[in-house]
C-alpha cells in the first residue's frame, strides 16, 4: 500500500518547527510520510502560534480554505496542534465542524491515539498538561540524513508572567528536559550530520536539566565530537546568570550572538509589563555580555504601544536602543491578547502605534546596516547550508548569524570556511574564501 502523507503548516517560533518535525515523527510510525501540497494529503495538521495579532482568526480563515478539500476527500482528516489550539480547545470544532481533532503543544505524542479515535466520525480533543514527559512517548528519530543545522528544545513554558503573554497559559509552567536526554537526542543529530544545533525553550536560560544550568548542559554539549557550534534562544535578561556569562567568553562553540529581549525601555512600562527589571538593568547586564566576548552581536524583542505607554516611555525605548546597537531585532506593535492582564487596560490609539513602530525599525534598520556593513574586510567562519541562487555558489551562516554568499566548488553542505568579506547586500553579506 501507498504511504498516507500528511501536510503540516507551521506557524510561529522555531520551537513551532522542532514541534512539527517531532508530530511528522509520531505519524511516521502510522504509516504517512509528508507532502508540501495541502491537495495530495489524507491529513492536514496546523500547527499554530498564538503570539501575533489576530493569531486565532488566522487559523480560522486558513481552515476554510480546506473545506473544497473535505467535501472533495471526506475520509481527509484535518487537525490543529499547537498554542491556538492550547488556547482555543473546542471552540475550533464548534466554529469550523469539519475539523476532526485539536491537540495542545504538551499532548503531541498522543496524536497517533487521538487520530484513531477520529475513524467513526468521532471528533478528539486533547488540550491537558500531562504529567508523562511528551518526548519519552514520541518515536525515535529515523536515522535519515539531516541538514547541518538543526534546533533542540530543552525547556518549554514560563513562569515569569509577562502582563502581553500568553505563553504561560498556552505552553504552562516551565518544564527541563534532563540532559542526558538532551546529550543523548544532540549525538543522535550529530552522527546523522548537524554541525550547528540551536537549543529551544520559551525561556531557554531558565533550564534547570543540568546541576549547572544551562551553561552546563552547554559545555557538555560542547565535549561532542562532530558537533561545531551551539546557540540558544529564547532568554530572559533575569535568567541571564554569571555562568551563562562566563561561558560566551571561554566556551568556544558556543557562538557570538545572543537573542535578549527587553520590549521597552522605560521603566514604568517594563514594570506593567511584568518584566520584573529596569532598564538599567538591561543595560549594566549588556555591559557584562560585552566584556566577556567583546564581539557580541545581539538581538532584541521590542513593543510599541503597550497600554499607557507616552511619548516620553516611546523615547526612553529609542534611547536603550541606541545605547545598545542591535545587529538585528523583532519588533511589534502592542495587540491585545485575550485573557492578559494587559488586554483591560486603557489602550494606545492605532495611530500612534504606527508612527512609534515605524520610528523604531527605522533605527533598529540603520543599526543592523551599520553593523552588517562594518562585516567588511573581515574574516569570519561560515557553515555552509545549501548551494546558493546562481550556479557553484554555496549560502551559510557565520558566527553572527549572518547569511554569507560564497562561490566556491570546494565546500557543500556542513562544512566551515574561513571566508573575506567582500561586499554587504541589504540582508546578507558576500565573502571570498580565505587560501589555508
Amino acid at each position: 500500500m501507498a504511504p498516507k502523507k500528511l501536510y503540516i503548516k507551521t506557524y510561529g517560533c522555531q520551537m513551532n518547527v522542532y514541534d512539527s518535525e517531532r508530530m511528522a515523527e509520531a505519524m511516521g510510525g502510522e504509516g504517512y510520510e509528508t507532502t508540501a501540497r495541502p491537495e495530495d494529503a489524507d491529513m492536514i495538521l496546523l500547527n499554530t502560534c498564538h503570539i501575533r495579532e489576530k493569531a486565532a482568526e488566522k487559523v480560522y480563515s486558513e481552515l476554510g480554505r480546506y473545506k473544497g478539500l473535505k467535501a472533495d476527500k471526506p475520509d481527509l482528516k484535518i487537525g490543529v496542534a499547537g498554542c491556538v489550539a492550547q488556547a482555543e480547545g473546542a471552540e475550533i470544532m464548534r466554529r469550523q465542524p469539519m475539523v476532526d481533532l485539536v491537540v495542545g503543544p504538551q499532548s503531541y505524542h498522543r496524536l497517533p491515539d487521538l487520530l484513531a479515535r477520529t475513524h467513526n466520525g468521532a471528533k478528539a480533543l486533547d488540550t491537558d498538561f500531562p504529567e508523562e514527559d511528551k518526548f519519552d512517548h514520541l518515536t525515535a528519530r529515523p536515522k535519515a540524513k539531516r541538514g547541518p543545522t538543526a534546533f533542540l528544545t530543552v525547556q518549554e513554558g514560563c513562569d515569569k508572567f509577562c502582563a502581553f503573554c500568553v505563553v504561560p497559559y498556552t505552553r504552562g509552567a516551565e518544564v527541563s528536559r534532563p540532559a542526558e536526554r538532551v546529550l543523548t537526542e544532540a549525538r543522535d543529530l550529530v552522527e546523522r550530520g548537524v554541525r550547528e544545533i540551536t537549543l529551544l525553550g520559551q525561556n531557554v536560560n531558565a533550564y534547570h536539566g543540568h546541576d549547572g544550568g544551562l551553561a552546563g548542559l552547554i559545555r557538555a554539549l560542547a565535549k561532542i565530537d562532530g558537533l561545531a557550534r551551539i546557540r540558544f534562544t529564547t532568554s530572559h535578561p533575569n535568567d541571564m546568570d554569571d555562568a551563562l556569562i562566563a561561558a560566551h567568553g571561554d566556551c568556544d562553540k558556543l557562538m557570538p550572538y545572543l537573542h535578549l529581549p527587553v520590549q521597552a525601555g522605560s521603566d514604568k512600562i517594563l514594570k506593567r509589563m511584568n518584566r520584573s527589571h529596569t532598564a538599567d538593568d538591561y543595560l549594566r547586564l549588556i555591559e557584562r555580555l560585552r566584556a566577556a566576548r567583546p564581539d557580541l552581536h545581539l538581538s532584541g524583542d521590542f513593543i510599541v504601544g503597550f497600554p499607557e505607554e507616552t511619548e516620553a516611555d516611546f523615547q526612553a525605548t529609542m534611547d536603550l536602543i541606541s545605547a545598545v546597537e542591535y545587529g538585528s531585532a523583532f519588533s511589534f506593535k502592542y495587540s491585545e491578547r485575550p485573557g492578559t492582564p494587559a488586554a483591560e487596560r486603557p489602550q494606545v490609539s492605532e495611530a500612534e502605534k504606527d508612527d512609534r513602530l515605524q520610528r523604531l525599525q527605522a533605527l533598529l534598520t540603520k543599526q543592523q546596516r551599520s553593523l552588517q556593513d562594518a562585516m567588511v574586510g573581515r574574516d569570519v567562519h561560515v557553515l555552509f547550508e545549501k548551494p546558493g541562487r546562481m550556479p557553484g555558489q554555496m549560502v551559510g551562516k557565520s558566527e553572527y548569524l549572518h547569511a554569507v554568499h560564497v562561490e566556491t566548488n570546494d565546500f557543500g553542505p556542513g562544512d566551515i570556511a574561513r571566508i573575506r568579506i567582500d561586499s554587504s547586500g541589504p540582508n546578507s553579506l558576500k565573502g571570498v574564501v580565505v587560501p589555508v
